[in-house]
């Protein structure tokens, strides 16, 4: 299973919110880059970042931010937070991040989605934030209609590579993942499923792999120490 610390910026400092509330925000370091050289000294391979100001606004305000990280090299950098163009996907991908996440714009333009997968292929995920079941867009703070499994089963017909899914009513209240869902969804897709949101011990992660998620994202848990970045980067390389 693919290990991504994850770095979250807003206001060009790193942090983490609970449960996607924008005035419920910890602050983890004052720069980002500094952020993800320590994960990589650690042995990471992976980063994922979320431009947090640019999924609330839908602008690319932390770019020059992701750019500098990009620019210290040897990780594979997913990126997602405001991403609802394609322009701003390309823009990305030339930078030299290596997967751009739609969220928003998967929703509210289906066809832009489907027209960066025909030009990027899997360079191209798709972020599914969940709030009791429905899906959730722009930056979180609005509510759909739609479906979570419905979405993802859309989705994986449409030709997406990897769905990121995340039960925001778990994310950064280190109280567990959502098995439930991560169960359902490797049962009702055959994308790759990584998962998101509450992960907070190593048996978590182990009992994802042993349910088929491809890959888990960590924040909180590795910036409070309740898991390890070593250990888990274990079931990476095994």
């Amino acid at each position: 299973m693919e290990i991504f610390p994850a770095i979250d910026i807003m206001g060009g400092k790193v942090v983490n919110l609970v449960r996607g509330e924008f005035d419920l925000v910890d602050v983890y370091g004052e720069d980002p880059v500094a952020a993800a050289e320590a994960f990589k000294a650690r042995g990471a391979a992976n980063l994922h970042i979320v431009d947090l100001d640019g999924a609330k606004s839908g602008s690319a305000e932390n770019f020059s931010v992701i750019e500098n990280i990009v620019k210290t090299g040897g990780l594979f950098i997913q990126v997602g937070g405001g991403i609802r163009s394609a322009e701003r996907a390309a823009a990305y991908l030339a930078m030299g991040v290596n997967r751009v996440i739609l969220g928003t714009a998967a929703v509210e333009d289906f066809s832009l989605l489907e027209r960066l997968l025909t030009a990027h292929g899997a360079s191209v995920a798709v972020g599914v934030d969940a709030r009791n079941g429905s899906v959730a867009v722009k930056g979180w703070l609005e509510d759909t209609a739609l479906d979570s499994f419905a979405f993802c089963e859309k989705l994986d017909a449409a030709g997406v590579d990897n769905i990121i899914y995340t039960d925001i009513m778990r994310d950064g209240m280190m109280e567990g993942a959502n098995y439930g869902a991560y169960r359902e969804l490797t049962e009702r897709v055959k994308c790759k499923i990584t998962a998101s949101g509450g992960i907070c011990s190593l048996d978590e992660l182990k009992k994802l792999e042993k349910l088929g998620v491809y890959a888990a994202i960590l924040g909180r848990s590795l910036y409070t120490g309740a898991v390890k970045l070593e250990d888990a980067l274990c079931l990476q390389n095994a």
